[in-house]
């Protein structure tokens, strides 16, 4: 698959220098981003983790530079769209891990999507054997060291959406690609992101307007036997928004009471 638009640095282009730190070392961020009728979903609330992102890193990011890819980028977007922001160190001017200062590298492209209206009947998910890397300095972040989730991933049973990952004490962490919640009680629950993981933006905007349901939040650490007594387990990121989980594994949910009342209530927000 071809990307429908690719701005790099500014200049449209579909190349990085082979020196660039995200490719040597995994060095930057990334965001995925929903589009829908030329309109990217939740964009501030996007940038502002990515800049935020950036500090914690010590990279230097020109956000207004990347406000100008993104409408560039924007021009052809058919009705649904995938925008993706990459930001890198950028290029060194010597080899070696130890970080140096200068501009960062945006990379913005441009993909096609399907609609994942069909998604809100429930999917299913598997369990990896693969387990999340532990790193608290790299907690929440989507950093581009992704290889944990890119062999967790290798583990998706043919008609399931995803695996969830344990780290190695056995807490549940997340999807490949998503974050979740189990349901008990009507309060909702998500694995703190303290030591592993990313910390979606949908993940922080059911946070923000589950209580406005009336529903409680939490965060703690979360295991299999939680699963296992949950009235339901719901997933989100940015490409699917908020979506029930008809079965972990062997275990099926029955409700997705919940899950579809957060999903209506999420979908109906002004991005």
């Amino acid at each position: 698959m071809s990307a429908l638009a690719t701005w790099i640095d500014g200049v449209a282009g579909d190349s990085v220098p082979v020196d660039d730190r995200g490719l040597q070392y995994g060095d930057g961020l990334f965001e995925t981003i929903l589009v829908r009728n030329g309109e990217p979903r939740f964009l501030a609330a996007h940038l502002s983790r990515l800049a935020r992102g950036c500090v914690r890193l010590g990279i230097s990011l020109d956000v207004e530079a990347l406000r100008g890819d993104v409408t560039r980028a924007l021009a052809p977007a058919p009705t649904l769209a995938i925008l993706k922001l990459v930001i890198t160190r950028g290029s060194a001017s010597r080899r070696g891990y130890a970080p140096q200062s200068g501009p960062a590298r945006r990379i913005v492209t441009l993909w096609e999507t399907v609609d994942t209206r069909s998604m809100a009947g429930g999917v299913t998910l598997g369990v990896a054997h693969t387990r999340a890397a532990t790193n608290p300095a790299l907690a929440g972040l989507k950093h581009l060291n992704r290889l944990d989730n890119v062999l967790a991933a290798a583990e998706i049973a043919g008609g399931d959406f995803d695996v969830l990952m344990l780290d190695a004490a056995d807490r549940l962490i997340s999807g490949t690609s998503c974050n979740f919640f189990v349901a008990r009680d009507g309060r909702l629950t998500t694995p703190k992101l303290d030591s592993a993981g990313v910390a979606g933006v949908l993940r922080a905007i059911v946070q923000r307007e589950a209580p406005k349901l009336g529903l409680v939040v939490q965060e703690r650490a979360l295991t299999l036997t939680d699963l296992a007594v949950a009235d339901e387990v719901l997933v989100t990121n940015a490409r699917i928004g908020v979506v029930p989980v008809s079965r972990v594994g062997e275990h099926a949910f029955r409700t997705f009471e919940l899950a579809l009342r957060l999903r209506g209530h999420i979908e109906a927000l002004d991005a």
